[in-house]
C-alpha cells in the first residue's frame, strides 16, 4: 500500500474517532440548557419586532385620529353645502315662480296693448270718418244747422256741438296714445325685468350644478375616509393581538434568560479546574480549531483565541461539561452547530492555521477575555469585553 492510501485511512479513521467519540458523549452526558447568545439574540428580536409592532400601532391609531378629524371636516363642509344648495335650490325655485308670474304679466300686459292698439285704431278711424264727414259736407251741415236753428244762439250751441265733439275726438285719441305708449313702456320694463330674471336664473342653476358637485365630492371623500378608517382599525386590532402575542413570547424568553444567567452566575461562583487537570482527546485540537474558524474566522486572532478561551474556560468549570465534545456539542450553546456549519467545516477541513494557533494557546490554557464563559454580538444593555466584533462576558 502506498503511503498516500496509508495516509487517507489514517484521515478516515481519525474522523470516524471523532464522530464517535461525539455521539458518546452526547448518549452518556446530560447537557444543561446554559444562556446562550442564541437567547439573547431571540430575546432582542423579540423585543425589536415588538417595538416595530408598537411604533405601527401608534401610527395606525394617529392616522386613524387624523383620519376621524378630516373627516368630521369633511362632515361640517357636506352640511355647510348641503344648507347652500338648500338655499340655492329654493331661490332657484323663487326665481322660476317670479319667472312664471312675469311670463302672465307680460302676456295680460301684451293683452291690453292689443285691446288698447285696436281700441287706438277705432277711435282713430272714427274720428277720421267723422272728420272728413264734416269737411265733405261742412256747406250743407252748416246750412242745415241755420235752416234748422230757431235762432242764433240755437245755431250757436249747434256749432259748438260740433266743435266740442271734435274736440272729444281729439282728446279721446291722445289718451288713447298715451295709454299706448305706457303700456308699450311696461312691457319693454316687463321685458327687461324677465331678461334679469332668465340671466339670474342661469347663474343660480350653474351655482346649483357648482354645489352639486361639491355635494359629491365631498361625500365621496367621506365614504373614502370611512372606508380607510374601517381598515385602520382592524389593522389596529390585529397589531394589537400580534404586540400581545409577541409580549408573551418576550416573557417566555425573559423567564428562560433569567434562568440562563442564574446558571451563569453559578458557573462564575463555582469551582474551576486548573488546565493541568484537562485531559485532552486526540481529536480535542482539529474540532476546536473548526469550532474557531465558524465562530470568528473573519475576526482578528485576538478574537479567535478569545472564542477558544471560552471553551477551554467551560471545560475548567464544574457546572459545563468536563470535555471539550460535551461543551462544544451541549445543547443549544454554539450556533454553527444547530446549523449544520461546524459538520460541514469538520468534514472539509476547514481551520485555517491561525485558527489552530488560537486553539493550541487556548488548549495551553491561556486567555484574553479572563473567566468569560460566552460571547455574541453587541446588544443594547451587554456590558464586557469586546474583541473585533464579538463581546465577552
Amino acid at each position: 500500500m502506498t503511503k498516500r492510501g496509508v495516509r487517507g485511512k489514517t484521515i478516515k479513521y481519525f474522523k470516524g474517532a471523532i464522530l464517535f467519540v461525539i455521539s458518546i458523549a452526547l448518549l452518556l452526558r446530560p447537557l444543561p440548557v446554559m444562556a446562550t447568545q442564541t437567547t439573547k439574540q431571540q430575546l432582542e428580536e423579540a423585543k425589536e419586532k415588538k417595538k416595530q409592532s408598537q411604533d405601527e400601532l401608534d401610527n395606525t391609531k394617529e392616522n386613524i385620529a387624523e383620519m376621524n378629524e378630516e373627516k368630521s371636516s369633511l362632515q361640517g363642509q357636506l352640511n355647510s353645502l348641503n344648507n347652500q344648495l338648500t338655499e340655492v335650490s329654493n331661490n332657484l325655485a323663487e326665481i322660476e315662480e317670479q319667472i312664471g308670474d312675469k311670463e302672465n304679466e307680460i302676456e295680460n300686459t301684451q293683452t291690453e296693448l292689443e285691446a288698447a292698439r285696436e281700441t287706438e285704431e277705432q277711435q282713430y278711424a272714427s274720428m277720421k270718418k267723422r272728420v272728413q264727414f264734416i269737411y265733405e259736407k261742412q256747406n250743407f251741415m252748416l246750412l242745415d244747422m241755420l235752416l234748422g236753428a230757431t235762432s242764433f244762439s240755437g245755431f250757436l250751441n249747434q256749432n259748438n256741438y260740433v266743435e266740442s265733439l271734435s274736440a272729444y275726438d281729439r282728446q279721446k285719441f291722445q289718451e288713447y296714445i298715451e295709454t299706448r305708449k305706457l303700456i308699450e313702456e311696461k312691457e319693454k320694463t316687463l321685458e327687461e325685468e324677465m331678461d334679469q330674471l332668465e340671466e339670474y336664473q342661469v347663474k343660480q342653476q350653474a351655482e346649483q350644478s357648482r354645489v352639486n358637485g361639491l355635494v359629491s365630492q365631498t361625500s365621496g371623500s367621506i365614504k373614502q375616509y370611512a372606508n380607510d378608517i374601517s381598515d385602520a382599525e382592524a389593522k389596529a386590532d390585529e397589531l394589537e393581538k400580534q404586540i400581545k402575542a409577541q409580549e408573551n413570547d418576550i416573557k417566555i424568553l425573559e423567564a428562560k434568560l433569567a434562568e440562563e444567567m442564574r446558571m451563569s452566575k453559578l458557573a462564575a461562583s463555582s469551582s474551576w479546574r486548573d488546565i493541568s487537570e484537562v485531559s485532552f482527546a486526540e481529536g480535542d485540537r482539529y474540532l476546536l480549531a473548526n469550532l474557531i474558524y465558524c465562530e470568528a474566522g473573519a475576526e482578528p486572532y485576538e478574537g479567535k483565541v478569545a472564542v477558544g478561551a471560552v471553551v477551554i474556560n467551560r471545560v475548567l468549570s464544574s457546572v459545563y461539561p468536563d470535555t471539550v465534545v460535551g461543551v462544544i456539542y451541549q445543547n443549544k450553546q454554539f450556533s454553527p452547530v444547530a446549523s449544520g456549519r461546524l459538520a460541514l467545516a469538520l468534514a472539509e477541513g476547514r481551520a485555517s492555521t491561525s485558527c489552530y494557533q488560537a486553539a493550541d494557546e487556548a488548549m495551553k490554557g491561556y486567555s484574553n477575555v479572563g473567566s468569560c464563559v460566552y460571547f455574541r454580538t453587541p446588544v443594547p444593555g451587554l456590558s464586557g469585553t469586546t474583541i473585533g466584533g464579538h463581546v465577552f462576558y
